[in-house]
């Protein structure tokens, strides 16, 4: 089982294609503050209820200094589709071998819920947002869909 994270530990470096197939490394973005946030799957309610507070939200994020990540095992095809339906402005990344999930700590045992009385394993809806030197600042894990952003930017001081 992969640890959670917790402030002040490395964020783990990773590069993932976006939905045009474009790669992004949070080691490109040393020097910028980046929310990372892991969410189970494009176009189902409430991860598309999360993309769009993060997309209604972005302006004010981008104005403190945050660059906005999202991340799903989904391959590239779904997230262009969900991208365009939504009208996302921010890159959503495919993850598809969960392996980035894993070394954030958003995916595994941590991850067992009972879905119609069989456990399954899934991804853990997380927020891991990292500073300018790569370190995780805040690591948020379980979080809800619905008022997540505005939590966020509580906890970040952008309220």
């Amino acid at each position: 089982m992969t640890d959670r994270l917790v402030a002040g530990d490395t964020a783990p470096d990773f590069t993932l294609p976006d939905q045009d197939g474009v790669g992004h490394s949070l080691a490109a973005l040393r020097g910028r503050k980046v929310i990372v946030y892991f969410y189970p799957a494009a176009s189902t309610p409430g991860c598309t209820t999360e993309a769009c507070d993060f997309r209604d939200n972005m302006s004010s994020l981008q104005a403190a200094g945050y660059e906005v990540l999202g991340v799903s095992k989904d391959e590239q095809s779904k997230l262009k589709t969900f991208q365009h339906e939504q009208a996302l402005t921010f890159p959503l990344l495919s993850d598809p071998d969960l392996a980035v999930h894993r070394a954030y700590g958003a995916y595994g045992a941590w991850g067992e819920k009972n879905n119609y009385g069989k456990v399954v394993t899934g991804t853990i809806r997380s927020t891991i947002v990292v500073d300018e030197d790569g370190a995780v600042q805040l690591p948020l894990y379980n979080v809800k869909a619905t008022g997540h952003v505005a939590s966020l930017r509580k906890k970040l001081g952008l309220v």
